[in-house]
């Protein structure tokens, strides 16, 4: 049977968090009325992630992906949605920062006339129950401001690891992915708008987690440095 709903979550060295957040999200899609697979995309961490993911899934519909080393987050989420068989594909981040429950409001919207649905943390009806640091939300904030004015136009927050889609919209633009750092969001939502895709931003709720991979200095500048690249990355493809 083909799943109504894939899940990818993508890992690495989440060994601490991740079996919280597979019980979480087998629990809450074995109280829906529709049949659904957990796809974990892991990283080429070196802890017991793999393994804890092959147990803690045996019995629920699954896949466990794996690379031999640390490709960037962006990588792991391509092969995950890629792999999804779906007829809707959601992608969340392995802290569940957004709660699973949210998905339902996204399908919805899916199930009528969007192609993409992406969380915001960052419209006015968003609920950030858990904040970031001042210096990350800041950043943030900038880093969004640079994204609108070179790769997208009108969304407010294209890093919130909550985004879903519709199976042939998904297949179509992480195919044409490129980017495999943090920096994938802003790609995804950039080639989204260039096809034509009807995309919408809706408000989440949101729970910061304090271990973030991401790297205060280093990984901002190398993000900023792949959005002014996303037009000529995609120049002759599209």
């Amino acid at each position: 049977m083909t799943p109504f709903l894939s899940v990818v979550i993508p890992t690495y060295n989440e060994e601490k968090r991740l079996p919280r957040s597979l019980e979480t999200v087998m629990d809450f899609l074995k109280r829906q009325s529709y049949a659904s697979e957990i796809i974990v995309s892991d990283d080429g961490s070196q802890d017991r992630t793999l393994a804890l993911a092959e147990a803690l899934l045996k019995d629920f519909p699954h896949q466990v992906l794996r690379v031999p080393q640390n490709r960037g987050k962006g990588h792991a989420v391509r092969r995950g949605m890629l792999a999804a068989t779906g007829d809707y594909i959601l992608f969340t981040d392995a802290d569940l920062s957004t709660p699973i429950e949210e998905v339902s409001r996204f399908l919805k919207l899916l199930e009528g006339d969007q192609d993409v649905v992406i969380g915001s943390r960052a419209l006015p009806d968003s609920k950030i129950e858990i904040h970031q640091n001042f210096l990350r939300e800041t950043m943030g904030k900038v880093f969004n401001l640079i994204a609108q004015g070179w790769a997208f136009k009108g969304i407010h927050d294209s890093q919130c690891g909550f985004k879903c889609f519709r199976r042939e919209t998904a297949h179509k633009l992480f195919g044409l992915q490129k980017l495999d750092g943090f920096s994938f969001d802003v790609e995804i939502v950039y080639l989204a708008q260039k096809l034509g895709f009807r995309l919408l931003e809706v408000p989440v709720i949101w729970r910061n987690s304090d271990q973030s991979r991401v790297r205060v200095l280093w990984d901002p500048l190398k993000m900023l440095g792949d959005v002014l690249r996303i037009r000529n990355l995609h120049s002759g493809c599209l």
